[in-house]
């Protein structure tokens, strides 16, 4: 699950900047808007997705969506601040610091420990709203998904 929710977070992404960059004229407002209401409508997507993959009940949905969208807020923010030290450092004007490469490597490579720190901790709380052959699927929703989107930007 951790490389697959880094590799979605990472489409995520690529797929904002690309929504970013079709919308460059859009007033400052319209834009922040539409990138929010993109973002809202792609997460509800992946979560029909996933509840149907998944087989949830309306029930288990209501139960494991908000904790599963609070899991993915928290790797989404590991994320983005690895790489926003590592695009510090990378588009630095000045000289860099054997120092500031050394932190932003770091960070970058603690993104799949920190991941799975994270899902570790949600792990028995999925198992307390899913049986086992949910939570099974669940990690092969996941991944489905990610090839899902990758081949859907190709």
């Amino acid at each position: 699950m951790t490389r697959t929710l880094h590799i979605a977070v990472a489409v995520l992404m690529l797929s904002m900047s690309g929504f970013v960059t079709a919308n460059a004229g859009d007033d400052n407002h319209n834009h922040n808007r539409n990138r929010s209401q993109w973002t809202k409508d792609m997460l509800e997507y992946k979560h029909d997705f996933i509840a149907e993959e998944t087989g949830m009940t309306q029930a288990q949905r209501d139960k494991f969506m908000p904790i599963y969208e609070a899991m993915e807020k928290e790797i989404y923010h590991v994320n983005n601040n690895a790489h926003n030290q590592a695009r510090k450092v990378s588009t630095s004007k000045g000289k860099v610091s054997d120092q500031e490469y050394a932190t932003a490597a770091k960070a970058l490579s603690n993104v799949k420990v920190k991941e799975g720190e994270i899902e570790a901790k949600y792990y028995d709380k999925f198992a307390k709203i899913l049986n086992k052959k949910q939570m099974f699927l669940l990690k092969q929703a996941e991944v489905k998904f990610r090839r899902k989107m990758i081949t859907r930007k190709k």
